[in-house]
């Protein structure tokens, strides 16, 4: 199965968006693909084991799942691999590039969504974190 991947440059030092991918109080203020959706609570236990857990809804309220991952593997900066919660792998890549920090998104497609769908809302979410790391 060949892995969807989605990629963001991002004007901003790494520890800004390490700190901002990876803090609920952040987190909640970026992780949605549109306006009519949000993201009302977000945990995360960053430790290998621990498990992140993004409540993503419809403003509407007509519709709200659980977005949640357990650590496979974390490098502080650089890296997170991931297992979500419907066993679909995922790894995060963070690199810093004169002056601006990459972000990289490899995962597994699932089998509900057409991949075209899948790709375009996970880099609608990766457009929305860029819009408010760079504000």
């Amino acid at each position: 199965m060949q892995q969807i991947e989605v990629k963001s440059i991002i004007k901003a030092p790494i520890s800004k968006v390490w700190e901002c991918w990876t803090s609920p109080n952040h987190i909640v203020n970026w992780n949605f693909a549109s306006n009519d959706w949000h993201c009302p609570k977000a945990e995360n236990n960053l430790v290998i084991g621990g498990e992140f857990h993004y409540l993503m809804s419809a403003k509407d309220e007509s519709f709200s799942f659980d977005f949640w991952g357990t650590y496979v593997n974390i490098e502080k900066g650089r890296y997170l691999q991931i297992v979500l919660g419907d066993g679909r792998k995922m790894a995060v890549i963070f690199e810093f590039l004169d002056n601006e920090t990459i972000i990289t998104e490899k995962f597994d497609p699932e089998t509900e969504n057409p991949l075209e769908l899948q790709k375009k809302g996970w880099q609608m979410i990766l457009d929305n974190f860029k819009f408010y790391v760079e504000k």
